[in-house]
């Protein structure tokens, strides 16, 4: 159903827009498109890198080195596929009342020369990654993979309901395998733990298109925008983040049974995360929709280092009462102090 928030100005929908050749915007411009803004969002890698910690902590100094390099791959692995999406959209962002003024539809960067960029950009990252061994190259090369999926047709997840959140959100567990790859390049982490990963990015990104759709407030300037929009409504869309809640929650529990019963206490912060951010989800002009502004919410940011910091001092805590209490055989990984 419409959004009973105001709608914004539909003069910025411009049916049959068109991108101009451009290419005066200058370096600027190029850098834009690569988004380095939304590097932030590697901060995924931390549960992989953590994970790495609590299961075979490192010696020397010599994994920061490779840490680092490993988050600079991921950046410019990650630009290539920000680049790729830039200018695939353009025609689409052009009818948006806010994206239309991006660099590629706005007319600010030539279209080859954007391409260009692109491959370059996935070309460095691929072969930096490369020196981290085959476990971090072949993440780094499914998570440029996947951006090609997501963006370029025939296949292009992004225009098809539910495949569009789930194609995307698949960018959290790869990111989680950079991190621990970084570190440990001889062993995977649980599948439990991935697929729990997976569907909290899930709820995020379905999130994400539920303020977009709420913001746009019409359903028909919503499909022409984006083409999955022509098959969600709002009451869809709040379905499917039960759904991934649900799943992220049922394989989260899988993981904390198997491996670290401990961590059962972090699990009301995150599920106070999760509605916090359901609460956020839902303000006009939800700042939901652009992830790397959602530091302005002090609320919501405070509220997930709490969790995430109660997390990691969970990892590295020992309670044997507990173990007799729900009769689990504790896991043979163990912490790296008690209490």
């Amino acid at each position: 159903m419409p959004s009973e928030n105001p709608a914004p100005p539909t003069s910025g929908i411009r049916s049959g827009a068109r991108v101009s050749p451009g290419g005066k915007g200058g370096v600027a411009a190029y850098v834009a498109i690569a988004r380095p803004d939304h590097w932030f969002k590697n901060v995924f890698m931390l549960l992989g890198v953590v994970l790495a910690f609590f299961v075979a902590p490192p010696s020397g100094g010599s994994w920061v080195l490779s840490l680092a390099l490993a988050v600079g791959a991921t950046c410019l692995v990650a630009s290539s596929n920000y680049v790729i999406n830039e200018i695939l959209d353009a025609k689409r962002d052009a009818m948006h009342p806010v994206k239309r003024h991006r660099p590629v539809p706005s007319g600010k960067v030539s279209i080859p020369v954007a391409y260009l960029e692109w491959a370059g950009l996935g070309a460095v990252g691929l072969a930096a990654a490369w020196t981290l061994g085959p476990g971090f190259f072949g993440s780094a090369a499914a998570l440029w993979v996947a951006g090609l999926a997501y963006n370029v047709p025939p296949v292009r997840t992004k225009d098809l309901p539910y495949a569009d959140v789930l194609s995307e959100s698949l960018n959290n567990p790869i990111r989680l395998y950079l991190g621990w790859f970084a570190l440990i390049p001889d062993r995977v982490p649980p599948l439990s733990l991935t697929i729990a990963y997976w569907m909290a990015g899930a709820f995020l990104m379905g999130a994400k298109r539920l303020a977009e759709y709420r913001m746009i407030g019409d359903p028909e300037v919503a499909g022409a925008y984006r083409s999955s929009f022509r098959h969600y409504t709002e009451e869809r869309l709040i379905l499917s983040l039960f759904f991934y809640v649900a799943s992220c929650a049922f394989f989260s529990g899988v993981f904390v049974v198997r491996y670290h019963l401990e961590l059962l206490f972090a699990s009301p912060f995150f599920a106070g995360f999760f509605a916090y951010y359901m609460k956020v989800c839902f303000k006009p002009h939800s700042p939901v929709q652009a992830p790397e502004k959602l530091y302005r919410e002090a609320g919501l940011v405070f509220f997930g280092c709490v969790a995430v910091g109660v997390f990691i001092l969970l990892l590295f805590v020992e309670i044997p009462g507990l173990y007799d209490l729900f009769r689990v055989i504790p896991s043979r990984v163990a912490p790296l102090w008690k209490f």
